[in-house]
Parts: C-alpha cells; structure tokens; sequence
C-alpha cells in the first residue's frame, strides 16, 4: 500500500491493522502485515515526506507482525526503543486497493501522523521561441496540417492527435476528446485567438512527446496505461508533487472503471496540472502560497483552464 503513518513510540506498543466494511467487502481486502522501521533522523520532525522503495530497500524494519497471513485483522506488539518510525500497511496480495484502520496503543503517551507530501511543483520557465528557430522539416508538416490559415483549431488539433495515437499500438487510449483537446490549446494559445499557430503548435507537440517518453518509461507492466502506484510516480517524473488527497482525486478523475489511467486522459491530466500551478503562479506575487481571487479570476480559471 502507499500509505505510511508516522508514530513516536516510547516502550511497549500494540498495533491493530483492519479492514473496513462489511465482511463481504473485507473479502476483497485482507490485511497481512505492518512492517515498522525507525524513520531516518534527517527527517525526524519534518511532516511532508513521502519515503520511497528505495528507503525501504536500504533500512531494515525494526518489527513486523510475527505471521504474513491474509486475515481480517492482524494484531502485533512490539517493544521499540523511543523515537520516530514509520508502519506500512500492506496486503496479502500486491497491488490490491481497499478501505483500512490502522489503531495504535501505547502504554505511555505517543503521537501519530499520516505521511504526505508538501504540495508543489517545478516546472521549466515558459518557453521562448521564434519562427526562426523552428526546424524546417517541422514548418513543412504544420502547414500540411494547418491548411491555408496555417493555425490548428481544436478540431483540428484532435484529428491530428487520434490520427498520431492510433498509430501507437501499445498505449491504451480511446483517444483525445474536445474537451481535452480544447484544454491543450487554452495552455497554449498565446494570443487568445483559440487557435494554436507554428511556435504554439510546435511547444504542444514537445510537450506530449516528452509526456509520452514519461508515460512509456513508468508503465512498469507494459499494460499500456497506467496504475494508481506508476502514475504517482510518472507525475514526479513531469515535476509535481502532490498530496495523497490530490492522488486521490486524479485517480477518480482520470481513471477508467478499472482505476487504469489511459494515454490520453494521462497527458489531460498533466496539461491540467500545468494549467492550474502556472495560473497560481502568477497570481502569488508575494510568493507565500496564498493567492485572492475575485469573480473575474475565479471564473476565468474554472471555465477556460
């Protein structure tokens, strides 16, 4: 599971891990074990961190549950010397989903805390390009693409992208909607004419090539899209970090009835993200973190990002 609590131990402590629900919907959810492992102390103290496989791979657990067993629930004491450690719930089955409580009890006072990150993002300045600066070969396939306007409208621009997709027999897609497509050319679109011209066309292409390369490259399974687990990692990988909450949504989101995130809805998702932390950005002056919005602001955001 990618959920890590942070408890402050001080001797002895009992840790219960159990699945929520009904016994029917428990049944599709077994916990098995909780592995414990003192947490590093450069991180002592600090609550936005997100501990990786690495981590885990490096610094043995000080304690687990005594049995790897798929039962409802799964009760262990442990006696650890005082300081901070993490416990991971995991399930008898990897990569299975579900609803959990995990209880701790301690015979002196102790705290716990849910690991999550601090939400940020770092992204490249905005790219600076001339006509000048483009490869010839790139203008030549723009103005067979673009027609005699020589500017991709959103129409146009879907028809290129399916046109490209569909030729990628490896990505799972449905291909690129209006709505995502309409999306790509409001990050885009420079002048506001709801078109995207040669140096607009030009930054979108890189873009969702880079998003392609990100997408093939943590696609671990070879699935085509993408699962909970591989798409956190992927949205690192594009410059965001993002809390558990945001994961959450993105998933619900993005995903399809199976909870996989297909190529197209994966580069919707990035282009939203890269939408939303640039427009914040430019409203956070004073670089604190907290931005006001008035009526204007707040419907040009909700309504044309």
């Amino acid at each position: 599971m990618g959920v890590g609590s942070r408890a402050a131990a001080s001797c002895w402590r009992s840790c219960r891990s159990t699945a929520a629900g009904s016994a029917a919907s428990a049944a599709t959810w077994r916990p098995s074990a909780s592995p414990c492992t003192r947490f590093p102390p450069q991180l002592v103290g600090q609550p936005a961190v997100h501990l990786k496989r690495d981590f885990f791979l490096a610094n043995a657990s000080r304690a687990r549950s005594e049995q790897f067993i798929n039962l409802r629930e799964v009760s262990t004491r442990f006696r650890l010397p005082p300081g901070e450690y993490v416990v991971v719930p995991s399930t008898f089955e990897p990569n299975k989903e579900g609803d959990f409580v995990l209880r701790f009890f301690s015979e002196k006072s102790a705290g716990t805390e849910e690991l999550d990150d601090q939400v940020q993002a770092n992204l490249p300045d905005e790219q600076v390009l001339s006509e000048e600066e483009i490869d010839e070969n790139f203008k030549t396939l723009f103005r067979q693409l673009a027609g005699a306007d020589l500017e991709i409208s959103v129409k146009e621009l879907q028809t290129i992208l399916n046109r490209i997709i569909s030729k990628h027999k490896d990505l799972r897609t449905k291909g690129f909607s209006m709505e995502s497509c309409r999306s790509m050319v409001n990050l885009m679109d420079r002048d506001g004419n709801g078109k995207l011209g040669l140096v607009e066309f030009n930054i979108l292409w890189n873009r969702i090539r880079n998003y392609l390369a990100i997408f093939r490259k943590f696609d671990l399974d070879k699935s085509g899209s993408m699962s909970a687990y591989e798409m956190r990692m992927a949205i690192e990988s594009a410059g965001f970090k993002l809390n558990k909450k945001l994961y959450e949504l993105i998933i619900t989101r993005y995903s399809e009835p199976d909870l996989a995130v297909d190529f197209d809805n994966f580069v919707c998702c990035l282009v939203r993200l890269e939408t939303m932390f640039r427009f914040f950005k430019s409203l956070d002056t004073d670089l604190d973190g907290v931005v006001t919005f008035d009526l204007f602001q707040w419907l040009q955001l909700t309504m044309f990002a």
